[in-house]
């Protein structure tokens, strides 16, 4: 599979990201495991609002990608998360969640959360 061209964006396009129960559960796992060096500094980055809490700006990269929720995995291979860069890799239709979200990171869920 052809990969998104997510270096340069800046996560312009990562949120507000709806999350599961389950996925902020898989969040804060990830979080407690990270190195208190490298959450500090994803912490105190400055972002603009809306803008997912924990893209590593610095890096360019998501800052969790290992436990990234279920829509950030989808985005830009679906017709209903498509990429602005690479709309072509869109082909598929997503099935809705089972799952209801329980909120959104940087609205619902911000850093003093986690």
């Amino acid at each position: 599979m052809e990969t998104l061209p997510c270096q340069g964006c800046k996560g312009l396009c990562c949120g507000p990201v709806p999350i599961t129960k389950f996925e902020l559960k898989k969040i804060q796992k990830k979080l407690k495991s990270m190195p208190r060096k490298t959450r500090e500094s994803l912490e105190n980055q400055q972002r603009l609002f809306g803008t997912c809490i924990f893209y590593d700006l610095d890096k360019d990269q998501c800052g969790i990608h290992a436990a990234r929720p279920e829509i950030c995995r989808d985005f830009g291979y679906y017709t209903d998360l498509v990429c602005f860069r690479k709309p072509e890799l869109a082909t598929k239709s997503r099935t809705l969640r089972k799952e209801k979200p329980i909120g959104h990171l940087s609205i619902d869920f911000t850093w003093k959360d986690f």
